[in-house]
Formats: structure tokens, C-alpha cells, sequence
């Protein structure tokens, strides 16, 4: 009989998804280009180190067109079957020509270049399988079950539900469940989008994906591992991966009309002066060089420009449609703000000094791994408060944080806890607010309440104000994981009015997917949950290099987590469409008036040639322009 963990694979499965056509047309581009590298490499070193003669020194060349021209114009065949026009088809008929003329080098040269291109594409496509990859490397691939005479370790897809299962410190939870025995923390925050740690007690969930603190805990599983949460996402990447949209190459647009043109031009100048030889010196000054050169110089040049300024550029294409996007849609932790709880409000009772309750409480806290700790900590180190020993410490269970400070007994605990054990302190308490926060008693009595929040980013408003007037930005979203005040209370701060709070991995892929149907879509993110959305848009950005997964889902990543970053991407991109545009299209233009002269045969083709070789270096020099700039590239303050 088939159980009912057959239903549905496990994590670990999903990367074996990967579509084997994308692997296939990668390598053999990627073989293409290196047999036509090597040819010229040893058709260099013979001609110009060894000095050899002709016949030797072409002989690389030929054997390099027959390895990677033959395959490149049996793919020219193949779109022109399928009517499928663009500077592809003119490189490959310029193949073509340049045998016919015994211009080999030339020939080889277009033949890497073509292949060189369709490699990169084919492996930026081939990018979210990786994806998988990672997601399920993340996950273990073995759980701790509890059996009577200790743990044993078993296979993830043995597990059932209401198996026991340990979780040892800093281990990756293998399956969804509820805590049974142990208190400690964990951090969920690549799940939910919760920017903190989150206290675990007996009755407390947890959900597979997520990482233990410093302390075991043992869970009772409430889902199969195939029905988890990570599995889960898993699935929805899968789909994000099958859908994700496909961009048109900047080249590839231009081809499609220059193509068409350059064709017409040497068929009429064959059928009018009755000589062959004008079609093929036609087609030898339109080869489409700085369509196939240019432009990927340009982005080559725009990647190292922003790598230097911190700029990861995992999938080329997204530079030629970062600053077209017309829909800019942000995940709320971690990118417009700051991902940690900050101190935001201290409200000290009468009688009481807010800089000595802040030194007592971090005195404390210095001991302590309590998710709001480190925030406490910041606040008295920035305000100057005086930091001292704490003695006879305890930090139970369900019970808050005890201690004495130069002899002041110290509680900081919740207001629940507070009010059970002193209910005739509620009139002091001020009413509760949004976020979170804790109490602090001192020798028994109410002394102060602490309110927290994710604080935005500095640059957050500003960098969304902005966004409308100096980009084609007419739209700005904020979606998020997180709890529908929190998100509100953040969008009303820097100026966002589209929200979308408390939102699944499943829900965010859905919401991008139907904006991207709409217009084109960036989208930023910094956690796991992200990734799937980071797929579905037009651009995905991540910040950080927090989780390899985000970084292998985004087109770019942005090392240094700040707002400006993300606008130099955009003016990176927008520089980038303006230089390659000026060389492709000065450099047709150019190509156009020798066809004109080719037509009416005042261009013979080797003449011609020589004169494309004079375009294609002008075309490449105005390229290089993409990875020079000296200056701001933000334009908000």
C-alpha cells in the first residue's frame, strides 16, 4: 500500500527539475565559442609568433568555421523556418559570406561572438535551476527522531506526522511542527519576513526552513515533509521558474529591422547590375558587428562599472530593462528597512529616571539572547548610559529577565507576565501599541515600557519620492510577509499607498505575476520567501548576501543594503541603453551609407571589409564609454 508520503515530493527532489534543454543549448554554445576562440588564438600565434605561410596559418580558422560556423548556420536554418528575423540571421548569413570570400578570420570572429552570446543568455537562463539547487542544499537531508532509547537518525521522507524530531543549536528545521519540550529562539525571518527572532516554547509553532538558536528543541511534526512549509516554496519557485519572463534582446530588436533591410539592399544591387559580387559586398559592410559586438561590449563594460560600486550583475539582461520598469514593487524587512528591532519609544513612570531605567535594563540585557536585547543594548550605548555588573541572574522560561544591578532588583518580562504577578500596576501602564515591546520593573514596582520597531531605512522616503519623477516608475508597492500594522505604519512613513501585508511566498509570486502581466515589474527582496517573486518579475533585485538562494534568484545583488545602490543600478542601466544604443546605431548607420556605396559598386568587398573593421572599432570604442563614469549616480537626496 502506497502511504501518504508518496503524494508529494520532498525538497530535496525539486532540484532535480531543472529543464535539460537549457543545460544542452548552454554547453553548446559554450563549445561553439571556445572552438572559435581557440582558432583564433593559433591562427594568431602561427601568423604572427611562428610566422608561417598562409596555408598553415588559415588552416585554425577553417577547421574553426567547419566546428562552430557549420552548427551556427544550422540554427540560421532552423529561424528561418520558423520565420525568425534578427541580427542572429544576419551574422549567420555574414558567416556564410566570409567563407565564400576566404575572409576566415572574420568569419571565426562573428561565429564567437554569436556564440559567446547565446552562451551567456542560455546560462542566465539556466540560473533558476540553480535556484532549486540551493533551496534544497539548505535543507537537511536527515532528521533526529526520538525513540525510546535516544534519537535516531532518518531520511527526511521516513518522517510522519506526529513523529517526535530534535533540533540541535543552530540546525535548519527539517519539517513543520509544534514545540514540545525545550524554550530557545529561531530565526524565521527568510520564511515569513518577520524581521526578528522568535521566542520557542512548548505549544510555540515552528516551520520547517527556519534556524535554531543556541539551545536543542524538540518538536512534534505536524506536516509531512513534503507538505511543509519550504516544500511549499519550493513548489511555487518551481512554477516562477517556468514562467519567468522572457526578455527580448536589445540587439535582437534592432536585427529584426536591420536585418530585413541589409538583405533587400544586396538582392536588389545583385537583380539591377547582374553582378553577384555586389550581394557580397553588401552583405560584407552590413555584417551586423556593432549589433554583436557593441552592445555586448557595452554591458560588459556597464558590469565592470558596477561591480565597482558594489553591484552584482548575475543576469546581464536585467541592464537593459532595470530603468524600463514601469512598476517598482518592494518587500517591506531588511530592504526598506533596516531588518533588526530598534528602541523607538521609552515611556518612564513618574518617580523614574529614563537614563538610569536604560543603564539598569542594558546591564541586563548584556547577559542575555532575547531577540530585543541587542536593540536595548544599541539605545544605552548611543545615549551614554551607564553600563555596570549584574549579579544573580535568571532568564526562565516564559518568565523574562531577572537580576540585580548595584543592588536594584532588575525585571524585564512582558506585560502579561508583569500583570499576573502585580495586576494593581495596570493603571501605570500606558495602552498598547503596534510592534513590540517589554516592561521594566524595578524592585517589584512598574518603571518603564519599551516600544520597538523595524525602523526605515534612512534614505527610504526620499529614495521613493523620487522614483515617479526621475524614472518611468508610475507605480510603487510595498508587499510583504509581515503583520498588516507594521507594514502600514511603515508605507505611511515613506510614502508608499499600494500595500499588501501578511503575504505567502505563494500570495507574493501571484501579486508580482499579475503586475508583471500589466507592465514591466522590479521587484526587492532579501529572504527566501523573496525569491519566487524575484523570478516572476521583469528585474529581481536582492540586497545582501544574506541567503545564496535570494542571490542566485536575482538578476543583480546589491552587496552594500542601501536604497542609493538600487538607483545607481537604475542610472547604470539607463547609461548602459543610451551607449549601446549610440554605437549600435551609429554604427548601422554608418554600415547603411557603405551599403549604399556596395550597392552602386563603389565598394568592392575586401574593400568593404576593411571599412566595417573601421566601423566596428569606432562602434567598440564609443561602448567602452558604458564602464567610465566619474561622479554621483544617485539623483536623490
Amino acid at each position: 500500500m502506497t502511504t501518504s508520503a508518496t503524494r508529494a515530493t520532498t525538497p530535496q527532489t525539486h532540484a532535480a527539475r531543472a529543464r535539460p534543454e537549457d543545460s544542452r543549448l548552454s554547453f553548446r554554445h559554450e563549445a561553439i565559442a571556445s572552438f572559435a576562440f581557440a582558432g583564433i588564438v593559433i591562427h594568431l600565434f602561427l601568423r604572427f609568433v611562428l610566422m608561417t605561410s598562409a596555408q598553415s596559418y588559415q588552416l585554425p580558422l577553417k577547421a574553426a568555421l567547419v566546428l562552430a560556423g557549420i552548427p551556427l548556420l544550422y540554427e540560421l536554418a532552423v529561424r528561418i523556418w520558423h520565420g525568425q528575423f534578427g541580427s542572429d540571421l544576419l551574422a549567420g548569413i555574414s558567416i556564410a559570406t566570409s567563407i565564400l570570400l576566404g575572409q576566415y578570420l572574420a568569419g571565426t570572429v562573428i561565429a564567437l561572438m554569436l556564440a559567446g552570446g547565446n552562451a551567456l543568455e542560455a546560462i542566465a537562463t539556466r540560473r533558476a535551476s540553480a535556484v532549486l539547487e540551493a533551496l534544497a542544499r539548505r535543507m537537511p537531508t536527515v532528521a533526529h527522531r526520538e525513540r525510546a532509547g535516544g534519537a535516531e537518525n532518518v531520511a527526511l521522507e521516513e518522517l510522519r506526522i506526529g513523529d517526535s524530531v530534535v533540533i540541535y543549536p543552530h540546525e535548519v528545521c527539517p519539517v513543520d511542527g509544534v514545540v514540545v519540550k525545550g524554550h530557545g529562539v529561531m530565526d524565521e525571518s527568510y520564511l515569513t519576513g518577520e524581521p526578528y527572532r522568535m521566542s520557542k516554547t512548548p505549544g510555540a509553532e515552528v516551520l520547517s526552513g527556519a534556524i535554531n538558536g543556541d539551545t536543542a528543541l524538540t518538536i512534534r511534526s505536524t506536516r509531512l515533509p513534503a507538505d511543509s512549509r519550504y516544500a511549499r516554496i519550493m513548489r511555487v519557485m518551481e512554477v516562477a521558474q517556468q514562467q519567468r519572463p522572457r526578455l527580448r534582446r536589445l540587439g535582437d530588436r534592432l536585427g529584426a529591422y536591420y536585418t530585413p533591410v541589409a538583405v533587400l539592399v544586396a538582392i536588389l544591387a545583385w537583380y539591377f547590375s547582374g553582378e553577384s559580387i555586389r550581394f557580397l559586398a553588401v552583405l560584407v559592410i552590413a555584417t551586423p558587428c556593432p549589433l554583436i559586438l557593441a552592445i555586448p561590449v557595452s554591458i560588459i563594460a556597464s558590469i565592470s562599472l558596477a561591480a565597482r560600486r558594489g553591484i552584482v550583475i548575475r543576469d546581464p539582461s536585467v541592464l537593459e530593462s532595470a530603468d524600463t520598469c514601469q512598476t517598482m514593487i518592494f518587500d517591506k524587512t531588511g530592504t526598506l528597512t533596516y531588518g533588526e528591532p530598534q528602541l523607538t519609544q521609552q515611556i518612564v513612570a513618574t518617580g523614574f529616571s529614563p537614563k538610569e531605567i536604560l543603564g539598569l535594563a542594558g546591564s541586563l540585557e548584556q547577559y542575555s539572547k532575547h531577540p530585543l536585547a541587542e536593540a536595548i543594548l544599541r539605545a544605552a550605548r548611543s545615549e551614554g548610559a551607564t553600563l555596570q555588573e549584574a549579579s544573580e541572574m535568571a532568564e526562565q522560561p516564559g518568565q523574562g529577565l531577572r537580576g540585580a544591578v548595584n543592588g536594584r532588583n532588575v525585571w524585564v518580562t512582558s506585560r502579561a507576565r508583569l500583570l499576573k504577578q502585580a495586576p494593581g500596576e495596570e493603571s501605570k501602564l500606558p495602552a498598547s501599541a503596534a510592534g513590540l515591546e517589554c516592561v521594566i520593573a524595578i524592585g517589584g514596582s512598574y518603571a518603564a515600557t519599551y516600544q520597538f520597531r523595524d525602523e526605515p531605512r534612512s534614505e527610504s522616503k526620499s529614495f521613493i519620492a523620487h522614483l515617479l519623477p526621475k524614472h518611468v516608475v508610475t507605480k510603487v508597492m510595498l508587499v510583504s510577509g509581515d503583520r498588516e500594522a507594521e507594514t502600514n505604519h511603515l508605507a505611511q512613513r515613506v510614502g508608499v499607498t499600494k500595500v499588501y501585508a501578511s503575504k505567502s511566498p505563494e500570495e507574493k509570486v501571484a501579486i508580482v505575476r499579475e503586475e508583471t502581466a500589466r507592465a514591466r515589474t522590479l521587484f526587492l527582496g532579501d529572504g527566501i520567501n523573496d525569491a519566487p517573486a524575484l523570478l516572476a518579475a521583469t528585474v529581481g533585485v536582492a540586497f545582501g548576501q544574506h541567503s545564496d538562494i535570494t542571490a542566485e534568484a536575482a538578476g543583480a545583488v546589491i552587496l552594500d543594503t542601501s536604497l542609493a545602490k538600487v538607483d545607481e543600478f537604475l542610472h547604470i542601466g539607463r547609461r548602459m541603453r543610451r551607449v549601446a544604443l549610440q554605437s549600435a546605431l551609429g554604427g548601422m548607420g554608418l554600415s547603411i551609407f557603405g551599403m549604399g556605396l556596395a550597392a552602386a559598386g563603389y565598394l568592392p568587398p575586401v574593400a568593404g571589409a576593411v571599412m566595417q573593421e573601421i566601423i566596428d572599432v569606432l562602434a567598440i570604442l564609443n561602448a567602452l564609454r558604458a564602464g567610465f563614469f566619474f561622479g554621483a549616480l544617485t539623483d536623490f537626496d
